[in-house]
């Protein structure tokens, strides 16, 4: 058996395509290119493939994962030309990793994410550096989350997921935050519960989607042993 991963953005248009849909394209991708995927065993086998971790819808990427096992080895270049040819626009394949010992899933090791999110605003119009510096300062963030089970809204305390904000400034002068949160299974934070409190304590009049949000890392412990082909 061998497992791979591979890495890929998700850019354009293409943000607006769910992850229950990811998988369906993922999965007619590999159907099309030949490559041979592992099922599972029992009375409804599927193919043992699974994303790093979800992309909230509207989100562009670029270090976006997929792990698959296969019976077969495959090179490198093969899995890239077959899997490029296979995938729309906005799906670009930046590189591929094999997994080289038994280990927990990826979706279970990953441990944080880093965004950008990029406001309509100046970044001269406010001292930023400083208003993030207070932001973090506070001992709790409070805002209102709903459950999975429930649906209900209950409050909860944002800030000890939030690992490091900072600002950063793009070509038009546009206000980034470049954030690191917690992202996983063992705890996870939303970039919307961050951008939602940070307007309000900012003051910043802007509506929601006019932020564009973008995750460019997914990290996983240093140990996971994963070797790039």
């Amino acid at each position: 058996m061998n497992s791979y991963i591979i890495y890929f953005s998700k850019t354009g248009y293409i943000k607006y395509t769910s992850h229950l849909d990811m998988l369906r394209l993922f999965k007619r991708a590999f159907r099309r290119s030949g490559i041979e995927l592992k099922y599972s065993c029992g009375f409804n086998p599927h193919p043992k493939m699974s994303f790093g971790q979800p992309l909230s819808l509207g989100y562009e990427s670029t270090a976006e994962m997929l792990e698959f096992e296969t019976d077969k080895t495959y090179s490198r270049d093969y899995l890239v030309d077959q899997l490029e040819s296979s995938t729309p626009e906005g799906i670009k394949i930046t590189d591929i990793g094999e997994i080289t010992a038994e280990s927990r899933t990826v979706a279970a090791s990953i441990e944080s994410a880093e965004y950008i999110a990029t406001f309509p605003v100046s970044y001269y119009s406010k001292d930023f550096e400083k208003i993030v510096n207070d932001y973090l300062d506070q001992e709790e963030i409070i805002t209102e989350k709903k459950q999975k089970k429930t649906k209900q809204l209950v409050e909860t305390d944002i800030r000890s997921k939030i690992r490091s904000i900072s600002t950063n400034i793009n070509d038009d002068n546009r206000l980034v935050l470049n954030m690191l949160l917690d992202s996983g299974s063992k705890s996870n934070l939303s970039p919307e519960l961050v951008i939602k409190t940070f307007v309000d304590f900012s003051d910043i009049k802007c509506n929601r989607y006019d932020v564009e949000v973008t995750r460019n890392k997914l990290n996983l412990p240093v140990d996971f042993p994963i070797q790039r082909l």
